[in-house]
Formats: structure tokens, sequence, C-alpha cells
């Protein structure tokens, strides 16, 4: 007698990254942001990077403050470490984390309004530290959680909804912390998913602080005709300042490009970062020439993007203090209290 068996379908493996995870750890929470915030397309690109570069997610702290993009820790990462701080208050928390266990990767998502407005203090001496994170600022030109008010980077002239004009110049971020000490320093755009990819890598394997400014329209409140922040506006006024792609220091490749048309910056860890030079044959290294460029995209109406400055060779806050390479709070008490002796010699200096 013939019996049929039934086969069932194989099944497709599922792909997994360079240390052996699926994609699946490295996503979040379902967001609760509006549907086609900015924020959200950014948080997807974090997802991408930090999965196509292999980071364990438990070696990964992530910092917020207060706003809707502050919500969005919450979305990528599930099983990292995180720490939602009060309104601007974030670095000093981040830099705190990130003292107390340099093993840690940190990653901080604000806002315009929590970093530039209330956090600027704090904003300015991480920059100057170059704390070794990456610091994202979701950038809409509004208070998206009360009403869509003009945020301090909101651009010289546009309107609210309610027909309102900004009156007031904007804060730029990337030339505030280019002057400040910050190591590496781009910019882009939510809606851009191939440069936003390859800098958020790029500022994953830079040891320092990588500070990236992320224009990302808020549809409720920051997304109509007036607006330099909507998708409309960017798309019609970016200015590319080259094309970037980033060679991780785990993969063999193979670059085919003209010499002489390339920019190769070595990052700290022996990675890459190869930038496609502008006409003007543009030098990430250069702060001067970086500020200057910023500012003449400005006077254009252009919004720049791209990465801007690349400082490999300067010391990060945790080499600068000369900190052991173990987390804080494993030290044993007998290399973290001074000794009788110790003390007894500090004493006769008191007297």
């Amino acid at each position: 007698m013939n019996t049929d068996v039934a086969t069932a379908p194989a099944t497709k493996a599922a792909k997994l990254n360079r240390i052996g995870l699926e994609i699946s750890p490295y996503r979040g929470g379902k967001t609760t942001l509006c549907a086609g915030c900015g924020h959200n397309a950014i948080t997807e690109r974090i997802i991408d990077a930090f999965y196509e570069m292999g980071v364990d997610p438990y070696d990964v702290a992530k910092f917020s403050g207060i706003g809707c993009s502050s919500k969005s820790p919450a979305y990528f990462l599930e099983v990292a470490h995180g720490f939602n701080a009060v309104h601007g208050r974030m670095p000093a928390v981040a830099t705190g984390a990130m003292l107390a266990n340099r093993q840690l990767l940190g990653i901080g998502v604000s806002g315009d309004g929590d970093t530039v407005s209330i956090g600027i203090g704090q904003f300015v001496h991480m920059m100057r530290r170059n704390v070794p994170m990456i610091y994202i600022i979701e950038d809409n030109g509004c208070y998206g959680l009360t009403k869509g008010q003009f945020s301090a980077t909101a651009d010289l002239g546009s309107k609210l909804k309610t027909g309102v004009v900004n009156d007031l110049p904007p804060v730029d971020t990337c030339a505030l912390a280019i002057e400040l000490g910050a190591t590496f320093v781009a910019r882009s755009f939510s809606g851009d998913k191939k440069q936003l990819l390859t800098i958020l890598k790029a500022a994953i394997s830079h040891r320092g602080t990588a500070m990236i400014d992320v224009i990302s329209p808020c549809v409720t409140f920051n997304d109509h005709e007036g607006s330099t922040k909507s998708y409309s506006y960017v798309k019609d006024h970016d200015e590319l300042l080259g094309e970037a792609s980033f060679v991780p220091f785990f993969e063999d490749i193979t670059i085919d490009y003209e010499p002489g048309t390339t920019k190769e910056v070595e990052m700290h860890d022996g990675s890459r970062l190869l930038l496609h030079k502008l006409p003007q044959d543009y030098d990430p290294s250069n702060p001067l020439h970086a500020l200057r460029l910023l500012g003449e995209s400005r006077k254009r109406g252009e919004l720049l993007t791209g990465i801007f400055y690349v400082n490999p060779e300067s010391k990060d806050f945790i080499e600068l203090l000369n900190l052991v390479d173990e987390p804080l709070n494993n030290l044993p008490i007998a290399r973290v209290r001074p000794s009788r002796h110790a003390l007894d010699e500090l004493m006769e200096e008191l007297k």
C-alpha cells in the first residue's frame, strides 16, 4: 500500500549579522509618535546601523531628555541599558555613565528644544569635553509636545501654521559643535536613508563625541508651506557635501575610484571613512574649512548635509582623565580608597 507523506516547506534561515544575532534584538517597542514623523525614520536607521556593524545591544547605553525625540530610544535596542533624564540634562547623565564604564557604547538622542534651548549649557560642555559617545539631535525646528512653537534652530523668516513669522536667527548646532571641540560633526536628513545610515555607521566606529544633527520634519506642526524644516523644503534646498561611504574594519571589500576623487580618513579603530571630494577639494579634517562652508551655505539658503569634520587624533574625555579600563563599580575598595600612608602624607602637607 502506498502512502503519501506531506512534506513541510523548508523554513528560511534567519539572517544573522557578524556576531550571530538576528535583527530582532536591535528593535524596540512600537512607536507612539505621529505617523510619518521623521524621528521614526531615524530610529530605523539606528537599528540598521547597529545591526550591520555587529554591535551587541547589551553593550550599548541609551540616553535622552524630554520631548518627542527623547521617546525614540524606547523604539530601538530594547535590551540595551537606558536612562531618560530630565529636560536638557541628558549630557550630564551620559557623561557620568561613560566615565563609570568606558566599555559601553553610548548613544544620546535629543531634540532641538532639549539641546539648544534648555539644554544648551549641557550641550556646550559635552562637546568641549569630547565625551566618547554618539549625540543625535532630531531637529524639526519646533516644540512638538507643546503645539509647535519655534525652537532655537528655526530659520529666520520661517512660518508657523498660524502664519507667525520667526524673526530670530537660528543656532547652527554643527558649527557650534566644531568650534567647541567635537571630533565628528555631521548633518543629515531623516528622509535620506542611504546617507544617514552611512553617517551612523561611521559614528559608531568613531572614538570621541560624534554629533549628528538630523533634520526631521514634524508632520503635525512643521511640515507646511513656509516651514524650512519640511520634507518638501529640505528636498528642494538640500546641498550634498559629498557622497559618503563607510568601510567597516571587519569587511574585505574592493573599491574602484579615480585618483584624487576620494578623501580617506582613518578612524580610531582602524576603520576607514571614504568621502568623495567636492570640486574645491574639501578637507574634512580642517575645522576652519568646515565652518566657512557651513556659513556660506547658510547665506545661500542651502541645507548642507554630509560629514563636515572628523578628527580621529584628539584624545577623548576618558583618555584625558587617565581612567582605568574596568567599570568603576567593579573596582575593589583597595583600588579606590587611599591608603593610610597616602592620607598621612596629605595631612602633613596641609599642616
